[in-house]
């Protein structure tokens, strides 16, 4: 029975099998190595579009529903509950079960082969604080999977299979930051395979940079911390930071549009001391741009990481309006993930029983591992270990590959 290899990422997907025994990820998009982790619901044609093929759909101004992050949901009671999406009511289980038939549809549709087991990734931990909710987001996943159509399901964590990807021996630190958890493996590799030492992750990526950077830059520029005026009498309070809090989470954007929201939105620009402000926010949630503002972070994150001085551009908001996001802004904003990050680190070489001076490599895996903020954090720490880069958005679907053969060969 052929196994495929699945890392259902936050932000990307990949899929992988072995070729002459190597991993080979599957071209699933324009023949990209992954695919976003995005879903559009075409109001128009009544499509559901996944990819850049939804990004686009949403950037370029279709009218409909875009969806993105869905992997932060599981484990949590908006996976459960029943939307309307289209002309039909589902859970966003469904959605994602949609999604990963999608994926199963073209790998099988690119190696002439069908899958009926997956090997999937999983975060260590789904949820840090939970343990209920961390159990819960397997038991959804696994569901997802079963409605993609697979027969059966296995699961490898996510560092462990990118450690399985990685050449050459010695102790290793695998450190993967994806977009919604931080995941880490300690294991020893020899010629004669590799022993996993301890596994630790929290509820900490890329998406949760966002978050920070747009509650600090951007929100502020549409009222968040305002004053709104009381309708009757003088004083005021502070505009409600439950609408910006939720505008600045990428799984959350798409549930924030509604006709109420708008109305209270300007009512607070009428009352409000600066209601330029609240304009603007009435302008993301009429045309619905809260995706735009979420890119535009992500994208000033990421040129500030290489560049030194990052813009986030908000013209798309108000002509002209942009933020400049440099280097202390990261360190101010995000310092405190990059330690958390090293911390919990730290803790895995505890759990194995280990010396940190032990550490080898140290070897990172997920787009945010990229981020001088995480890399610096954990330098310190492991300041004798040899710092390696993977491949960076693949190596855990390369590992999936590895054990998916590995499951065909035992079957």
């Amino acid at each position: 029975m052929a196994a495929l290899g699945l890392d259902f990422g936050t932000s990307n997907t990949a899929a992988a099998v072995t070729v002459n025994g190597k991993p080979w990820v599957i071209p699933l998009e324009d023949g990209a190595s992954t695919l976003p982790t995005a879903v559009f619901l075409d109001f128009g044609s009544g499509e559901m579009l996944f990819g850049q093929t939804a990004a686009r759909a949403m950037t370029g101004g279709t009218e409909g529903r875009f969806m993105r992050s869905l992997k932060s949901i599981l484990g949590t009671p908006l996976a459960q509950e029943k939307r309307q999406f289209l002309n039909q009511k589902m859970t966003l289980i469904e959605v994602i079960g949609l999604f990963l038939k999608e994926i199963k549809t073209r790998a099988e549709a690119t190696t002439y082969q069908t899958y009926d087991h997956v090997v999937s990734g999983r975060p260590v931990r789904f949820h840090s604080a939970s343990e209920e909710r961390n159990a819960q987001a397997l038991i959804d996943l696994e569901e997802a999977y079963r409605l993609a159509g697979f027969k059966s399901v296995s699961f490898l964590a996510e560092p462990e299979a990118a450690a399985l990807a990685v050449g050459g021996h010695g102790r290793l630190l695998i450190v993967d930051i994806g977009g919604g958890t931080s995941d880490f493996t300690v294991c020893d590799k020899d010629e004669n395979g590799m022993r996993v030492l301890a596994s630790q992750g929290i509820r900490l990526g890329g998406t949760d940079f966002d978050r920070a950077l747009s509650l600090a830059h951007v929100m502020p520029l549409l009222g968040y911390g305002a004053t709104i005026g009381n309708e009757i009498g003088a004083g005021g309070h502070t505009a409600p930071r439950s609408v910006f809090q939720d505008l600045a989470t990428w799984e959350k954007i798409t549930f924030v549009y509604g006709p109420q929201l708008l109305r209270d939105v300007r009512k607070w620009e009428r009352l409000a001391e600066e209601p330029q402000l609240f304009a603007r926010l009435a302008e993301v949630l009429e045309a619905h741009l809260g995706h735009e503002l979420a890119y535009a972070v992500e994208a000033g994150k990421i040129a500030a990481n290489m560049d030194q001085t990052g813009r986030i551009n908000l013209g798309f908001v108000e002509k002209a309006l942009s933020v400049t996001l440099g280097v202390e802004d990261i360190l101010r904003d995000l310092g405190s993930f990059g330690a958390e990050i090293a911390d919990c680190a730290l803790e895995t070489v505890r759990m194995a029983g280990v010396p940190p001076q032990t550490i080898d490599r140290v070897v990172y895996v997920g787009g945010s591992s990229m981020m001088n903020i995480v890399r610096n954090n954990v330098a310190t720490v492991f300041p004798h270990a040899k710092s390696e880069t993977s491949e960076v958005f693949t190596a855990v679907a390369h590992g999936l590959a590895l054990a998916a053969e590995r499951h065909t060969k035992g079957n």
